[in-house]
């Protein structure tokens, strides 16, 4: 495993000559956290969207977010996404395995049926899980490292040490913040997200491949649609 290696994907990640600053990564960062957490305070906690309506806003949004850090950094996505994609598929097996037995220990409810099954599971399971495992972990993950790597602190192991810990850090933040503007996630409740997807984030930091964070993401929202559509806290909103 090429873990906190500078030569690593995530040490030097794949782009195209894009001028950017540290501070500019960092303010797309904030933004990140920002819209998280607007989108979920304002369609779910102000207007009560239903779940499959909610994420139309949220998808959307976050998509024109996250192509335009793309653009602005001129991320080699694919590159990235082939470097060291088996210790992607491993990271995305572990951390995955964990939080569907999550899943499983809370309340099962009536799986949906037929057409209703398939629609389910392409929206609130694999498109919910793909937008969240990119905004949470892999866009706030990429944005601290690269705003670490042209402050030049990536050329050493301790600044490359500290870089992924600042990087699991604002993960934490983009997470909270996001799950905050749910009115199920007030408090301490916030904790329990912040937790999962933490696991998920590491997990990226140490495969230094985003198929780990996403596919364990998209794992746990399947799991959820199939066992506990109604109950799991892993399908947010609920009224």
């Amino acid at each position: 495993m090429s873990t906190l290696q500078n030569t690593s994907s995530m040490g030097s990640l794949p782009y195209r000559q894009a001028q950017t600053t540290w501070w500019g990564h960092l303010l797309w960062l904030l933004t990140a956290a920002v819209l998280g957490w607007a989108v979920s305070a304002i369609f779910a906690g102000m207007f009560y969207l239903s779940r499959p309506l909610f994420l139309v806003p949220y998808v959307v949004l976050t998509a024109i977010f996250l192509v335009g850090y793309l653009r602005w950094g001129g991320f080699d996505l694919r590159g990235h996404l082939a470097h060291n994609w088996g210790w992607g598929v491993v990271g995305a097996l572990l951390v995955g395995g964990f939080v569907v037995f999550t899943v499983l220990q809370q309340p099962r409810t009536t799986m949906p049926q037929g057409a209703d099954l398939v629609f389910n599971l392409l929206w609130l399971g694999v498109v919910y899980g793909l937008v969240d495992g990119l905004l949470l972990s892999v866009m706030p993950v990429v944005a601290t490292w690269q705003a670490c790597r042209l402050l030049g602190w990536t050329e050493r192991w301790s600044g490359q040490i500290a870089a992924g810990v600042l990087a699991l850090l604002a993960s934490l933040l983009v997470t909270a913040t996001y799950h905050l503007g749910y009115p199920e996630f007030q408090g301490v409740a916030v904790l329990l997200p912040v937790f999962g997807v933490g696991l998920m984030s590491v997990a990226y930091l140490l495969s230094r491949n985003p198929l780990a964070p996403v596919l364990s993401h998209i794992a746990m929202h399947v799991a959820a649609v199939l066992f506990g559509l109604y109950t799991a806290v892993q399908l947010p909103p609920h009224y």
